[in-house]
């Protein structure tokens, strides 16, 4: 026997290992966070943190659409429910988000394949939503949040229902202050720690509520932050 084959050998439970984690892989929307701590401004008192919607995980990597676009290399602090927190640094940054390449040890590799592993199982398993509206979640998230002054910045639609949404963008504007998300036009009611929650001025009818939120003609929702 060669020493190429003695190699192999001695290799073969860690590729075998590499191998079944690479094959485990969670396709479905997810709604999380991040921080971009390379960001913070030299005077801010915390790093400010956005919401975003996990696409796709691997133990490998994983592909976020958020409001802020991060740029490659960035360092990046996701958090999922059902995943934790995770670390990562940015492999490319898409249209709507970015591709993360997870900062993780072997051990930590394998943590996260079984979380993935277990959410895999469990996708159908969920509380039924008993408000008055129920919130859905946008098929794109992404779209243009429009201020009083025509100010337009890209954002992050968390969720949405007939009443109102909850928003996450690069700006934090205050209670009042009135705005809208595409055609639907409202006030913001609250402060989220992701973001803000607004009422919309009257209850929109379920059909076409998310043709609604995209954004208007010349304002593209995908123009990188």
């Amino acid at each position: 026997m060669g020493r190429r084959d003695i190699s192999l050998i001695t290799h073969e439970p860690t590729l075998l290992k590499a191998r079944r984690q690479d094959d485990v892989r969670y396709i479905g929307a997810l709604t999380g966070c991040y921080a971009l701590s390379e960001r913070r401004e030299s005077n801010a008192d915390a790093v400010p943190v956005y919401a975003c919607r996990l696409c796709s995980i691997s133990p490998f990597q994983a592909v976020i659409v958020a409001p802020v676009i991060a740029q490659a290399h960035e360092t990046v602090a996701a958090h999922f429910k059902d995943f934790g927190v995770l670390r990562a640094s940015v492999a490319r940054a898409t249209s709507t988000g970015f591709v993360l390449d997870l900062n993780l040890d072997e051990e930590g590799r394998e943590k996260l394949a079984a979380k993935i592993r277990w959410k895999k199982e469990n996708v159908l398993s969920h509380v039924p939503d008993k408000r008055e509206f129920p919130r859905l979640l946008p098929r794109h998230p992404r779209t243009v949040l429009i201020l009083a002054d025509g100010t337009h910045v890209p954002c992050f639609v968390i969720d949405i229902s007939q009443s109102g949404a909850a928003v996450s963008a690069s700006v934090l504007p205050g209670k009042g202050t009135p705005l809208a998300i595409g055609q639907l036009v409202g006030r913001v009611v609250r402060r989220l720690d992701i973001g803000f929650a607004m009422e919309f001025t009257q209850v929109q009818p379920l059909e076409g509520l998310e043709q609604r939120m995209i954004a208007p003609p010349g304002q593209p929702a995908t123009t990188p932050v």
